[in-house]
């Protein structure tokens, strides 16, 4: 299912015109004060109707897929250089690009990378980490909070069970959009799946590619102490990011071009108002022109 990584240009960056929605809407709270311990609250989940399984319980149920196929998301300690080598390392993830898919950074204006796309023809995926608490249990707790905002934004929202348990669906008026979420060692793994109408129903093409992505991924936590839910940081490989900031540099002179070309025009004097003065035409008579009147013409 996957092929060779392709080297993304940051005019890879393609917009899906079904596909509008802003995910920071429904994005991690990174405020809490909370650093990654062994306590967790438990909130009440009754109104959503989530069942009482624990959020990394492996359910295959309706799937297709076998079981060790689903062995993942990795942490790095439990993969060899080999399969890291395999993957588009992207500093906390680490991810399979699947075949025919696109890479998509998004950058913020100082040239930063905020998010790492992949555009597929049938949707786009985004995965992204976040620092968890040793026990597990996160995910449980921002799929309640993600239902509850979508619905808050008129979303139509649905809890179903997946490969590792509840994932949440949505249907926005931009997008349909599909959040799948995994616990690990003091991590959480979210992937965000957004397509047109329909494309992120159960067995779609698009959510068999996200599942094999997630299934396939792996995560580099680090040993630093981090807030709860806060997002692990995206780093791109060396190659991608000098395209980028060549990209981006040039984007900038481009606009400090045309700022400088607008400046100019507003400097430049006004045309003239008067009307320039036709040249003298020979005098005319009531018998015709001058030249006529000689017997010249």
């Amino acid at each position: 299912m996957f092929g060779k990584k392709k080297r993304a240009r940051e005019d890879d960056y393609v917009e899906y015109d079904e596909v509008e929605y802003d995910e920071a809407d429904y994005d991690l709270d990174a405020d809490s004060d909370e650093y990654d311990t062994d306590e967790f609250p438990r909130p009440d989940f009754a109104r959503l109707d989530f069942d009482d399984a624990p959020t990394d319980e492996r359910i295959y149920g309706n799937f297709d897929h076998a079981p060790d196929a689903l062995a993942g998301p990795y942490d790095i300690s439990e993969v060899s250089d080999e399969m890291i080598a395999r993957r588009l390392d992207l500093g906390s993830v680490l991810i399979p690009v699947p075949e025919g898919g696109q890479l998509q950074v998004e950058m913020s204006p100082d040239g930063t990378p905020q998010a790492v796309h992949l555009a597929t023809e049938h949707g786009r995926l985004t995965v992204a980490a976040y620092a968890a608490p040793k026990s597990a249990g996160q995910w449980r707790t921002v799929a309640a909070d993600l239902a509850e905002s979508l619905r808050g934004d008129g979303a139509s929202v649905a809890v179903e069970k997946g490969p590792w348990g509840r994932e949440v669906k949505a249907i926005t008026e931009g997008a349909d959009l599909r959040f799948i979420g995994v616990d690990g060692p003091r991590w959480m793994i979210r992937l965000v799946a957004a397509g047109p109408k329909g494309a992120v129903d159960d067995r779609s093409p698009l959510i068999t590619a996200a599942r094999a992505v997630l299934a396939d991924a792996v995560v580099r936590r680090g040993t630093d102490p981090l807030p709860v839910r806060d997002p692990l940081p995206v780093v791109l490989p060396q190659e991608l990011a000098e395209q980028l900031a060549a990209a981006h540099q040039q984007q900038i002179e481009a606009q400090q071009a045309a700022l400088e070309a607008q400046a100019a025009a507003a400097a430049a004097p006004p045309p003239s108002a008067i009307p320039p003065k036709l040249p003298d035409e020979p005098r005319r008579g009531a018998d015709g022109s001058a030249m006529q009147q000689l017997g010249l013409n």
